[in-house]
């Protein structure tokens, strides 16, 4: 008797760690899809579809909003960072990019700003 339940312990744990496997690799029915070896949910409610490919952009309720929606970002934060690193006036051919979007929950700090080329900042906002 005690063997039965020891094979049927041990059954139960591979079992266990098989279905956990299948499921990190966005298998399973929870309602995801695989693009490239990345796995995506589609929990989050969907704003809009783009004509490149599909992508969605997700509404972030974490933001500030101003009046007419679009996400409040802070002058005196951009005006910090640009202190922080030198060129209060700006840096020519560059602009002022947060590395986690707002839109994707990134904070409104200098800690989250870099400075990025236009033609990379262009290219970024193509498939954030």
């Amino acid at each position: 008797m005690k063997k039965i339940l020891t094979i049927t312990f041990l059954l139960l744990i591979v079992s266990f760690f098989v279905s956990s496997i299948v499921f990190a690799r966005g298998g399973g029915s929870r309602g995801g899809f695989r693009s490239s070896g990345r796995s995506y949910s589609n929990s989050f409610p969907k704003t809009k579809t783009s004509s490149y490919g599909g992508h969605t952009s997700r509404y972030s309720y974490s933001a500030p909003r101003d009046s007419s929606g679009h996400i409040k970002r802070s002058s005196e934060a951009k005006s910090n960072f640009m202190k922080q690193t030198g060129y209060t006036n700006g840096r020519k051919g560059y602009v002022v990019d947060h590395v986690v979007p707002l839109k994707k929950g990134g904070a409104d700090l200098p800690s989250n700003m870099q400075w990025q080329t236009k033609e990379a900042a262009k290219a970024k906002d193509k498939w954030e």
